[in-house]
């Protein structure tokens, strides 16, 4: 799916905001710039969170409460080890989080989650949704 305008990026979120389970877990990847973090922000908008959404680099986690409930924002970029996530709470999350977006993250360490890829183009940015392991397919229509 091509996004050509950041109305297309706001829309594809709400979207997927409605259509992604309870639980869901959602790695964004892309090169840098591509618009993950953006991405996050219109997800987290559309499930009712009204604060501001910032990029975790440095902190690693961002906690974004909203009426449909928790909503986890991970930068796993500076992680040599994306597997230590597990070591600090991550399980503890999944089960209580309403989305739990992963930035970076890596299809091999997170078997069972849904892949969204983006990636510059001349036009805009192409938007891929690969589901891994067990995780559903959203309906996007």
């Amino acid at each position: 799916m091509l996004l050509k305008h950041l109305e297309d990026t706001r829309s594809v979120a709400h979207r997927l905001a409605q259509s992604l389970p309870e639980g869901a877990l959602v790695l964004l990847t892309g090169p840098m710039g591509a618009g993950k973090t953006t991405l996050v922000q219109f997800i987290a908008q559309a499930l009712g969170f009204q604060g501001e959404v910032t990029s975790p680099t440095y902190t690693l986690i961002h906690e974004y409460p909203s009426p449909q409930g928790l909503i986890v924002h991970i930068d796993a970029y500076r992680m040599a080890d994306q597997e230590e996530l597990f070591n600090l709470g991550l399980e503890d999350y999944l089960p209580e989080a309403r989305l739990v977006l992963i930035e970076w993250g890596k299809p091999e360490v997170f078997p069972d989650s849904l892949e969204i890829r983006l990636t510059p183009t001349e036009d805009g940015r192409r938007l891929e949704i690969i589901p891994h392991g067990h995780a559903p397919l959203p309906k996007l229509a």
